[in-house]
């Protein structure tokens, strides 16, 4: 690899990723080059002066098509924006501006956020760079594969029932699902505002850390977003996890894995035992149900965003996310505040299973990554990848994914962690821990 010296050239070997791959890995929409280099060069000239420009100084980074960028076409991965061009910038792109990062183009995703497969009706269909005959995950695909081909240092991604935490595993780097409200959503198209969050993804936790550093924070302009005092916790990545309990589930998220996965995980499990954490077995009640009731709010939520639309000019929708979302329709609003009991319940179980452990472990995936022509409709594809991942969006709980291995066909396997409400600076550390004493989010794909 070249040598990094500065900002420019950190954001130049990106753009040069870009140029060489972007046709067999198609994980951009846009790409601002030119826009790119001025701010990498403005951030040398700032360094030159003694000048720092924040925990993002010169980061390259990608930004998720259906989050608004100023200026920058927004398309949410769909013939409907095709030309949409916003006025304004998320508060997120203005908090990594703010920060010194550099934004090198937008990710592509799966249309409207809504799959796990990364096709959209705008852009080809995004692939796995570790093997293009497989999918990148989703919906944030785009955002996972460009950060695993050195497309961008950072990303940004949002996760509704898994859509960071998915592509962070199947493209084997790292990506954060931050508690709900923990990051404001203004801006980004949505899917089900109950559940989505923007989270970043980067090769190691650490640089996760530092992007969630910057992007978490009340903004008004978000009726989801809380207040909640974030601190500055990136000192503490190093303390080390020493007598952190770890909840090993008896039921559920361990079940009916991939032998490849499980050997993985079980390694993974045994490395963190290693550094001193706390292995504790316990039973997570109902978790088996949990996906079944945050699909109905999920699918009645994107029903009624798109209702219009749905209604007037269903052509223009992929018929395999028409297919998917509108299974929606079926639920009765019985259906949704059943749904809404069952959260309730949830987190309350949630709250009595986190007074016993810090940390719930599991695969992200618990599957091997799906190849792009399987005999599954994107409905059920969806279904067997969200099956460790839903739980969790359903509780609103944060979750981390990190690498931890590789399958026998040569793909990433990822690690799930997921905390209590608002404890992303425990699952960083965890993260942190474990990639200092591994070196699977240091991998890199072949694209030659």
């Amino acid at each position: 690899m070249k040598t990094v010296t500065n900002s420019r050239d950190a954001t130049q070997l990106c753009l040069e990723a870009i140029a060489a791959h972007e046709d067999k890995i198609h994980s951009m929409i846009t790409v601002t080059a030119e826009e790119a280099l001025q701010k990498a060069e403005g951030a040398d000239a700032a360094a030159a002066e003694g000048r720092w420009l924040g925990l993002l100084h010169g980061m390259p980074i990608a930004i998720k098509d259906n989050i608004e960028t100023a200026g920058v076409r927004t398309t949410a991965g769909s013939v409907f924006y095709t030309d949409h061009v916003p006025n304004e910038n998320a508060p997120v792109v203005d908090r990594l501006a703010r920060a010194g990062a550099v934004m090198v183009g937008k990710a592509t995703l799966h249309e409207f956020a809504f799959g796990i497969r990364s096709d959209n009706t705008v852009s080809p269909p995004c692939r796995n760079p570790w093997n293009t005959t497989r999918v990148p995950g989703g919906s944030s695909g785009g955002s996972g594969a460009a950060v695993a081909a050195g497309m961008c240092v950072g990303a940004l991604g949002s996760d509704t029932g898994g859509s960071v935490r998915l592509p962070a595993s199947i493209n084997g780097v790292t990506g954060l699902r931050p508690s709900h409200g923990r990051v404001p959503n203004h801006g980004s198209t949505p899917v089900s505002p109950s559940f989505d969050t923007i989270g970043p993804m980067a090769r190691s936790a650490a640089d996760v850390a530092r992007i969630f550093a910057v992007i978490a924070g009340l903004d008004p302009r978000d009726p989801y977003s809380v207040d909640k005092p974030l601190g500055n916790f990136l000192p503490s990545l190093n303390d080390g996890i020493a007598g952190v309990r770890i909840g090993i589930p008896r039921n559920f998220y361990l079940e009916n894995l991939n032998p490849d996965v499980e050997g993985a995980v079980l390694d993974a499990i045994q490395t963190l035992t290693d550094l001193g954490a706390l292995t504790i077995e316990v039973d997570v009640p109902g978790a088996n149900d949990m996906q079944h009731w945050a699909t109905v709010m999920i699918f009645s939520d994107a029903c009624a965003f798109h209702a219009e639309r749905l209604r007037e000019t269903p052509d223009k929708f992929s018929r395999p996310v028409y297919d998917r979302m509108t299974t929606g329709l079926n639920f009765t609003a019985v259906d949704y505040a059943n749904a809404m009991r069952a959260r309730e319940a949830w987190k309350s179980d949630l709250a009595r299973l986190f007074e016993r452990i810090d940390i719930l472990l599991s695969p992200t995936l618990p599957t091997l990554v799906p190849p792009i022509e399987e005999d599954k409709s994107l409905l059920e594809a969806t279904r067997d990848a969200t099956r460790n991942t839903y739980a969790g969006a359903f509780g609103q709980l944060p979750g981390l994914s990190v690498p931890c291995g590789f399958s026998g066909d040569g793909l990433p396997i990822g690690l799930q962690l997921e905390a209590a409400w608002w404890d992303e600076p425990l699952l960083l550390r965890v993260g942190h821990a474990y990639q200092q004493i591994t070196d699977w989010h240091l991998c890199r794909p072949s694209l030659d």
